[in-house]
């Protein structure tokens, strides 16, 4: 009855349109007093700030202000061309370079939305300038910045590895083969779309304007490189990692004399209410926990699903496709705050590595960027390009494709996930 209450006012607060910060917070003070907690609500501030002031979540801050301020000092038109020099020439060139494109910026932003805050004005002016269709310059910019959470560093492969109790250091580079699968699968489905499509051409870059390019841009690639080399060495920890990153952007800013005041401030002040919004999240999710922790919803799930579902791929099927719907509505972060608590005990009942599971619901919950009716990545391209919604939507779809057939791989094939962990730290 506890979790009924508590999921029906989540989900009736989102209908009603109000803010996810509110509603997840509203609906753990409903269900409390509905488990005969009302004497107790004093539990709930106490969890925000026991959840928000872990330790391990002050690399997200860190991460988010890397992202931001790469997007302030310009690192992504720098990165726009140098992946144009390399596959611009290909067919159905710039949407090649889109791809690839994110795959080089991700290494700095770590989320979605700023892949396409930051790089989605550049490509999609660019592809319309060249002949590319709006709504189609929206959807490839949509499903490419998929990329970004995988690569690191990842704000949300933070989160779960913070909800998971899992080594930050093992979801980074679980993440890296998933990442570069999404982009060459994207990138195959690009070229197969050429085949039928007659897209825009260009001419092949010279070796000159490609090392020009390369040298632009591969200052930007440093910053991801100081985030993982500093983890895996044991030099300095996650925070410490994005620290350092940060500063080397604010000097690469200096150096390029691109970082204004204005900007930094903007940066700054960009940072700040991201990781308000993640971290209140995060605080009320703790309260949620705690809750479904002492009505013990988790265990008897433990008990009562795996004779239900007998099969570990039946299992993932069942999650995967329960995220993708509620990723039409509800954004990623929110829902793995959400059934992270209640789907780790299944997990290990069922003998999944907890890594393997983070990727598969990563890959699950970020198609939602690009599903309707509130994947907020439409809406971004949408005023970005100026396109009406429902043309990027009718866009988009095919392009689910190779992400389906990448989801499903991900889930078949958990060595696809735990090669890198395993080789550069051990099996666990």
């Amino acid at each position: 009855m506890t979790a009924v209450a508590l999921f029906a006012g989540f989900l009736a607060l989102i209908a009603l349109r109000t803010p996810i910060t509110m509603a997840i917070g509203i609906a753990v003070v409903g269900a409390l007093i509905a488990a005969g907690f009302s004497t107790t609500l004093w539990i709930v501030p106490m969890k925000v700030l026991e959840g928000a002031g872990n330790a391990s979540l002050l690399a997200i801050p860190f991460f988010v202000l890397t992202g931001n301020l790469m997007n302030a000092i310009g690192i992504t038109e720098r990165i726009f061309n140098l992946a144009n020099a390399l596959v611009g020439h290909f067919r159905a060139g710039l949407a090649q370079v889109n791809v690839l494109a994110s795959v080089l910026l991700a290494g700095g932003t770590g989320a979605a939305v700023a892949d396409i805050a930051g790089l989605g004005a550049v490509e999609i002016k660019a592809m319309r300038e060249r002949g590319y269709k709006p709504a189609f310059a929206a959807a490839i910019t949509a499903v490419s910045a998929i990329v970004a959470p995988f690569i690191p560093p990842s704000v949300p492969l933070v989160v779960y590895a913070f909800l998971s109790n899992t080594s930050v250091a093992r979801m980074f580079l679980a993440g890296i083969v998933p990442g570069l699968l999404v982009a060459v699968a994207l990138m195959i489905f690009n070229r197969l779309l050429a085949t039928r499509v007659e897209f825009p051409q260009q001419e092949k870059a010279s070796l000159g304007e490609v090392w020009r390019q390369t040298l632009s841009g591969a200052s930007a690639l440093i910053a991801p490189a100081i985030i993982m080399g500093g983890i895996l060495t044991g030099t300095t920890t996650a925070s410490e990692a994005g620290v350092l990153a940060s500063g080397y952007v604010i000097l690469l800013g200096a150096i390029f004399r691109t970082l204004t005041w204005e900007a930094l401030t903007k940066a700054l002040t960009e940072t700040v209410l991201i990781t308000s919004m993640i971290m209140i999240i995060i605080g009320f999710a703790g309260s949620m926990g705690w809750l479904l922790a002492i009505e013990q919803i988790p265990q008897d799930l433990a008990r009562g699903i795996p004779s239900r579902v007998e099969s570990i791929g039946m299992f993932l099927l069942v999650v995967s496709v329960t995220v993708l719907v509620l990723g039409c509505f509800i954004d990623g972060i929110t829902i793995k705050l959400l059934l992270v608590p209640i789907l780790l005990p299944l997990v290990d009942a069922y003998g999944i590595d907890r890594v393997h599971f983070g990727i598969v619901l990563q890959m699950s919950l970020i198609l939602g960027i690009a599903t309707p009716p509130l994947g907020i990545g439409l809406y971004v391209t949408s005023r970005i390009a100026q396109t009406p919604i429902e043309d990027i939507v009718r866009a988009v779809l095919p392009f689910f494709i190779p992400l389906l057939i990448v989801l499903a791989c991900l889930a078949a094939f958990p060595q696809l996930s735990l090669f890198l962990p395993n080789l550069f730290m051990g099996p666990q």
